[in-house]
């Protein structure tokens, strides 16, 4: 967790963090490890491992194209912790995997957060997993000294707002726009006004993410946020594959443009 803060607290210095999601094991595990150094390189502040599952909750086609590559290709929950491993032994960058809740529960909620732990892993967002209901995973996370990350959304009540934020430790997710990810040409106009509602609210940094695909939409938001989550803009670089073996290279390419 404390990779996290302390990536927040750098990223100031250039406008804010650079959030970059990729779906773990798409298109191997290998191929993540060196896609997530890629993007370090091209200006990366944090990094989230999305775990493949059958049916993401929230995600569009993309990135429910990414996910499908990656079962077929093998990801596993513990393969993912293993490419963790890959890159926490070159990198110092955060990383959070972000996953629905069954394939957690299933690995097992305290196994998973002491296996994550080990594996060099600094938070955790649980898509699908509503606050009021955390109770048990909120208590392995910490027991583990993960941070936790939770969702908001256009729409959620102060109170609604409060309670994700209440047990949120390492940064608070804001959905930017009704609907599911994807790339989109433009940003929600009522986003500024929920992203001052929870920066009044939250004690740790707050990020924008879900439609953001360009540099200039990522400064946008860094006017408003602590940090831009980017995913479905670069899933679609991944998507293209790695028979060339240069698919670091445009992955790179791809978040330097974002960084702008």
């Amino acid at each position: 967790m404390k990779r996290i803060h302390e990536a927040f607290g750098r990223s100031k210095q250039h406008g804010g963090a650079l959030i970059i999601y990729v779906t773990a094991g798409d298109p191997t595990l290998d191929d993540t490890v060196e896609i997530v150094l890629a993007a370090e390189r091209g200006g990366a502040d944090l990094v989230e491992l999305g775990i493949p599952y059958i049916a993401p909750t929230a995600d569009g086609p993309t990135i429910q194209a990414a996910c499908q590559r990656a079962l077929s290709a093998g990801a596993t929950v513990g393969g993912v912790l293993d490419a963790a491993r890959g890159i926490r032994d070159r990198s110092e960058i955060p990383l959070v995997t972000m996953t629905c809740y069954n394939p957690i529960l299933v690995y097992g909620l305290q196994r998973y957060a002491r296996d994550a732990r080990a594996a060099g892993i600094d938070g955790v967002l649980v898509s699908d997993l509503p606050p009021d209901e955390a109770g048990a995973w909120l208590e392995a996370a910490a027991q583990h000294h993960l941070g936790t990350v939770f969702l908001v959304a256009p729409g959620n009540t102060d109170r609604q707002l409060r309670q994700a934020i209440d047990v949120t430790t390492g940064f608070v997710y804001i959905i930017s726009r009704p609907g599911t990810t994807g790339a989109r040409a433009d940003i929600y106009q009522g986003l500024r006004a929920l992203v001052e509602r929870v920066r009044g609210m939250a004690q740790v940094p707050a990020a924008v993410g879900f439609g953001l695909s360009t540099g200039e939409q990522v400064a946008d938001v860094l006017a408003m946020a602590d940090g831009a989550v980017v995913g479905s803009a670069v899933v679609n670089v991944i998507a293209g594959g790695n028979a060339d073996g240069k698919l670091p290279e445009r992955v790179e390419t791809k978040v330097r443009e974002l960084r702008g």
